[in-house]
């Protein structure tokens, strides 16, 4: 969706408002403990949410009984990708951007961290826990969750979304297959 900053979370509000059958303005949303937004006790309806922005967009995942993660980034050039990759990464991501041409490096670099950050938002942390604590791989041209300290990788979802040519992001959830739906909502204008 479109998005500017001066909005706030006003888009969210509205987006969970549709969702739990109230006004946007009865929609209280409080902060965890490491920042992801959270719905004020008595709103909840098994509720999960989770949402992004980069720029003048915005994403926001929103599914029942399941904690979405989702990252948006505006594709970009990343001159000190394969840098950044190797100090906070897996060893693993960071040999595969190195052996990347520099050409395509960037928006592989940039694949891997809206990755990441959909993993971690969903864990309800944020890359203060470490980038490196989890590997993400693309495996039959689907990104996939090779490792995850602390947890089974294999118990997790992580998707690609195609939200344009110029923006990637990513959606992640611990649990069972779902189907993914997505929408664009018109902004405020």
């Amino acid at each position: 969706m479109a998005y500017r900053h001066a909005q706030g979370r006003a888009p969210l509000r509205r987006v969970l408002a549709a969702y739990l059958h109230r006004d946007a303005t009865e929609v209280v949303l409080v902060d965890g403990e490491h920042g992801r937004p959270a719905l004020a006790a008595g709103h909840d309806r098994g509720i999960g949410f989770n949402w992004s922005h980069s720029g003048e967009h915005a994403v926001i995942a929103v599914g029942r009984h399941v904690t979405p993660g989702i990252d948006l980034e505006r594709l970009r050039p990343r001159p000190r990708a394969l840098d950044i990759a190797q100090r906070y990464f897996s060893a693993d991501e960071a040999a595969l951007l190195a052996a990347l041409p520099a050409a395509d490096r960037s928006a592989a670099f940039l694949e891997l961290w809206t990755a990441k950050e959909a993993v971690l938002k969903a864990l309800g942390r944020g890359i203060g826990f470490g980038l490196h604590r989890l590997s993400i791989a693309r495996v039959d041209a689907q990104l996939r969750l090779l490792r995850l300290e602390g947890d089974d990788a294999r118990c997790w979802q992580l998707h690609p979304l195609a939200v344009g040519s110029a923006l990637l992001a990513a959606l992640a959830w611990r649990g069972d297959t779902r189907r993914v739906r997505s929408y664009t909502l018109a902004g405020d204008g």
